[in-house]
């Protein structure tokens, strides 16, 4: 389990904890490839109004400056100037990245990001201060067809089922269809009613239906719809019946019907079993427009959600030129902070080494290097003994590293590798000696 960060909300992992978590990202880098998404990175910092644009996150951004400020950055802090944050997600800078670079880039750009980001949330299970997101988007050009919301969905099914995670579910909503419906019933603040149902499962559906009616509004009636509404799950096209049962008519509603109904009928053909549609998803960012995703792991809801995004059409623009957008976000820290708490899964080793070259005496340094200089040319991970102790306290400082192997070499040149683990010890030849597929690299086993 990993240990408590000594400053709250910026977790810092173990070296066995670590291997976790590069397995988790490296997994996520093959799968994102594998689909023609190609990596990028932006800065970490983006000006004040940047973030701000869409949505009410003010309170969670971390503002940026110098201990000693000059006289243009103190007039920056006051806002006569562009003042600089730290970015809390990377949609919003992507955005910005593709506006700027719209000319060097192709369309539709797909793309993935890890990357750290800072939230000044309070930290707790799940949520960190400072933490790593691995993101995936399809950009395009005045247009995107929206069978690219399809494809992410299955792109993100396939990428979670790879980890050594639980079960997991993708519940999956439009924008359009829950702002129909409200329209339709005569809500017109309908992205107020989505930040009102987006806070359902934290608050419970009175609670929601009082904030509908003593901010908005609402009738008994209009709120009780809308929680109607929300109430609507189903693994299958049936949430289409289920909707139009309840006898609103909007245009909009029955766009956003079409458009998540292709979702989860693509899903329960090619992702059996990981998508549900859940009409009580909103998503509290203002700047989705159709498909909203929130993931849950099964057994472990309280977590909250590991992978959430959407359809977002109007987020990021230059003149009259349009880059609408669909994209989701992994928490690879809350995911890894979960495997680690619950022990889901751990490294085979706590060290990438698999072979400790042994001194014989200290004129063999050199001898030892080269044959370490030869494992290592073909990819096995070698450390050198820094000191010739006793043949027994060497195999002890590799059984305490987590080292498999030991490698001696005698005064005539006779080279034998112990496994420390069986005791087992056999002749070998520096150029051709291998370790098994199981010992070469350290795995991630799954409990």
């Amino acid at each position: 389990m990993a240990r408590t960060a000594s400053l709250s909300g910026f977790p810092e992992w173990l070296p066995e904890e670590r291997l976790v978590e590069l397995h988790v990202l490296d997994t996520l880098r093959r799968v994102f490839e594998l689909h023609g998404f190609s990596s990028i990175e932006t800065r970490a910092v983006e000006t004040v109004g940047q973030l701000l644009r869409k949505g009410e996150i003010d309170k969670e951004v971390y503002g940026l400056s110098r201990l000693q400020e000059d006289e243009e950055e103190s007039r920056a802090a006051k806002g006569e100037h562009h003042s600089l944050a730290l970015h809390f997600d990377l949609t919003v800078p992507f955005a910005r990245y593709v506006v700027e670079n719209a000319g060097y880039l192709s369309f539709p750009f797909r793309r993935y990001q890890i990357q750290k980001v800072w939230r000044g949330e309070r930290p707790q299970e799940g949520r960190a201060r400072e933490f790593t997101q691995a993101d995936i988007d399809i950009v395009g050009d005045g247009e995107l067809p929206f069978r690219y919301d399809v494809e992410i969905a299955l792109v993100i099914a396939e990428a979670l089922s790879a980890l050594p995670i639980p079960d997991f579910r993708l519940r999956i909503n439009n924008r359009k269809l829950a702002e129909g419906f409200y329209r339709g019933i005569g809500l017109t603040d309908t992205a107020g009613v989505l930040r009102s149902i987006d806070k359902l499962e934290k608050i419970g559906p009175a609670k929601v239906a009082e904030l509908l009616k003593t901010e908005l509004g609402a009738s008994e009636d209009q709120a009780q719809a809308a929680l109607g509404l929300a109430g609507i799950r189903t693994e299958d096209t049936s949430f289409v019946e289920k909707v139009r049962a309840l006898g609103v008519k909007d245009e909009l509603l029955e766009e956003g019907l079409n458009e998540l109904e292709q979702v989860i009928a693509a899903a329960a053909e090619r992702a059996p079993g990981k998508v549900v549609a859940d009409l009580s998803i909103a998503r509290g960012l203002d700047y989705y427009t159709g498909t909203v995703v929130e993931t849950v792991l099964v057994g472990h809801e309280q977590l909250g959600s590991i992978c959430s995004g959407g359809r977002y059409d109007a987020l990021a623009s230059k003149g009259n030129r349009k880059f609408p957008g669909v994209g989701l976000s992994i928490g690879v820290t809350r995911l890894v902070s979960r495997i680690l708490s619950q022990e889901l899964a751990q490294a085979s080793r706590s060290v990438p080494t698999a072979v400790l070259v042994a001194l014989t005496n200290d004129d063999s340094w050199g001898a030892a290097q080269d044959v370490a200089a030869q494992l290592r040319s073909r990819g096995i991970s070698t450390e050198v003994a820094a000191k010739a102790d006793k043949f027994g306290k060497q195999i002890k400082f590799a059984d305490r590293r987590g080292i498999p192997f030991v490698w001696f070499t005698d005064d005539d040149g006779r080279h034998q590798v112990k496994d420390i683990r069986s005791g087992e010890q056999a002749d070998a030849d520096p150029a051709t000696w291998t370790p098994s597929d199981e010992d070469l690299h350290v795995r991630i086993l799954k409990a």
